[in-house]
């Protein structure tokens, strides 16, 4: 199966789809808040700190986001589970509100940031609820530390058989170049450090259908406004598994997959019309081959499903929870 990393589709989706969507954008009579309704903690990983949303009581429900967001991905999804449950969304090393230290901002060191956030948390049976790269840490976790992890709930996830791809070429004509350009040195630090390409462009115009407003657009500009600080945001592209390169990620990637295949724990997955880094074929991989697996569709959607669609994500997570 060719890859499944389409942004061009979400470039195609994104400025075509806005009127489309305007019913659905408040479900069940519920708007899409811009607002953040949160007070966020702070705790120390290894020297730095990490920003995080801690709301709510029993089991934890670790929210993780991807390239470029934030905790505040989640905002109008959370409230949904904290009648029961303790909802918990870190900002990213290097993301949010977290801090930047001077490090490569790889797979393996979000990774060993995230490792020390659960435990200097001591979050024990943890359900997770996972999004482009916070998938793969998620899933990496959760294949380490099986006797930790409880069930998951995923969208928009990096794992196979979307990825890893095995060239650029597998991946499309649009979209292997654009990846080819982002890992080109000189290039991709064009794109993104000064142009800020994954807020302006994969977010903005890329990534929601509904598209997002100016006060929206402040907050996630707000971790970037330095090209120093954009620096997580350019490694993330060269972080994507092609042509097993770089390998740490694509080992990463390539045994979450295998790992994904065997659990047994309780799965929901979450998904999109066209979607993006899981389109329908990938979808149909999945429910085909995933024991425990529940899907839901959402309906029209790219990358950022919260955006689009937090309420049914939102009721759908709940309703699972109730159930699993």
């Amino acid at each position: 199966m060719k890859s499944a990393a389409a942004l061009p589709t979400l470039a195609v989706a994104g400025a075509a789809g806005t009127a489309a969507l305007a019913e659905e954008t408040t479900p069940y009579g519920l708007a899409i808040s811009s607002e953040f309704p949160f007070t966020k903690k702070s705790v120390t990983v290894d020297g730095s700190e990490m920003a995080y949303v801690d709301e709510g009581e029993g089991l934890p429900v670790l929210f993780l986001h991807g390239n470029p967001t934030s905790s505040y991905l989640w905002r109008n999804v959370i409230p949904y589970v904290t009648e029961g449950y303790r909802a918990i969304a870190p900002d990213l090393i290097g993301m949010g509100d977290s801090a930047k230290p001077d490090i490569g901002y790889t797979f393996d060191e979000h990774a060993k940031y995230l490792d020390g956030f659960i435990k200097a948390l001591d979050l024990k049976d943890i359900i997770l609820v996972i999004h482009d790269w916070g998938s793969a840490l998620g899933m990496r976790y959760a294949r380490l530390n099986s006797d930790n992890v409880t069930a998951m709930a995923f969208m928009e996830a990096i794992v196979p058989p979307g990825l890893p791809a095995p060239s650029y070429e597998a991946m499309g004509p649009l979209a292997g170049e654009l990846f080819k350009t982002l890992r080109t040195p000189g290039v991709g630090e064009e794109m993104v450090l000064k142009g800020n390409f994954f807020v302006e462009k994969v977010l903005a115009e890329m990534g929601v259908v509904r598209g997002l407003s100016e006060a929206e657009m402040e907050v996630y500009r707000a971790p970037y406004a330095t090209e120093q600080s954009r620096l997580p945001t350019l490694q993330w592209p060269r972080e994507i598994p092609i042509a097993g390169k770089p390998e740490a990620a694509t080992d990463a990637v390539t045994q979450n997959g295998a790992w994904l295949m065997s659990s047994e724990i309780p799965k929901l997955l979450f998904y999109a019309e066209p979607g993006a880094l899981m389109p329908q074929p990938v979808v149909d991989y999945l429910t085909a081959h995933l024991t425990n697996l529940e899907t839901r569709f959402v309906g029209p959607g790219t990358h950022f499903l919260q955006e689009d669609h937090p309420h049914l994500i939102g009721r759908g997570l709940a309703d699972w929870l109730r159930r699993i």
